[in-house]
């Protein structure tokens, strides 16, 4: 089975490079959609789409709804489908092996799989060292889908792999799900992500003010309202999305030798 990756950016000039990086081998193609950056974000990407033109797709796209449109032929077919964000920066000689597990057929009877997450708080990467939260206990924002599971996946989606209507294979539905993260230590793990959720991620973002994420700017609801309004009536600042989902547990140091190449040093 082949690994389609699809990158969702929006000014993301800091990191992006790293992210695509770090997982150019892994992916058989990589097709970057990239929703009216403003930063240097469409020059770097059009950088490595020239140093990668077997692999690199590059479209620029008006709606993040636009993202989805390009990985849908993909239903039905013998991929995964593998989402990444320009603050998410995955451990490269852990996805080699990680790859032959999906080609050995480990997960074949899987819909979606869900690795492990350190979401950083503190990066210092002189000292190859980060701060932040595991998951578990936070949730786990992986998204490796397996698309020979699917027949399509039509509808409104806001973004790539989110929303809609999934038609499954009989065998298959949205219980098959791996959670990898929860049987596999972050030290032993071969999947596994920096999710940077809490640091800059452009030249354009102002410090200390991390960014909405996709969801919650387009995914609005009757829950996430009434949240926001009970804090405020009980005069309390409405906690974000990334705090609740992406802040649990202990603060934690880990070394982050594996996840800096040469070209990022």
């Amino acid at each position: 089975m082949r690994v389609i990756g699809i990158i969702l950016v929006r000014d993301e000039d800091l990191f992006v490079e790293w992210s695509v990086r770090n997982v150019i081998a892994f992916c058989d193609e990589l097709i970057i959609a990239d929703h009216h950056s403003r930063d240097r974000t469409p020059e770097i990407l059009q950088n490595l789409a020239a140093e990668f033109p077997d692999k690199i797709r590059y479209h620029q796209i008006l709606h993040p709804r636009e993202s989805h449109e390009l990985i849908r032929p993909y239903a039905n077919s013998d991929c995964w489908i593998f989402g990444i964000d320009g603050d998410e920066i995955y451990d490269p000689r852990g996805l080699a092996k990680f790859r032959a597990e999906l080609d050995r057929g480990t997960f074949r009877d899987t819909w979606v799989l869900f690795g492990n997450v350190l979401n950083v708080k503190v990066l210092d990467l002189p000292d190859r060292k980060a701060s932040g939260h595991l998951a578990p206990p936070c949730r786990s924002m992986t998204k490796l889908y397996n698309f020979s599971a699917i027949k399509d996946w039509t509808g409104n989606c806001l973004e790539r792999l989110h929303g809609g209507e999934i038609i499954f294979h009989p065998g298959f539905d949205e219980t098959k799900r791996t959670d990898y993260y929860k049987t596999v230590p972050w030290e032993q793990s071969p999947f596994r992500c920096l999710h940077l959720c809490f640091l800059k991620r452009s030249s354009l973002d102002q410090l200390g003010r991390p960014r909405l994420n996709i969801m919650d700017k387009y995914a609005w609801n009757a829950e996430k309202v009434f949240h926001k309004i009970s804090h405020i009536l009980r005069g309390r600042t409405p906690t974000s999305w990334k705090e609740e989902k992406y802040a649990r547990g202990e603060l934690v140091t880990l070394d982050i030798n594996a996840f800096v190449q040469d070209k990022m040093s």
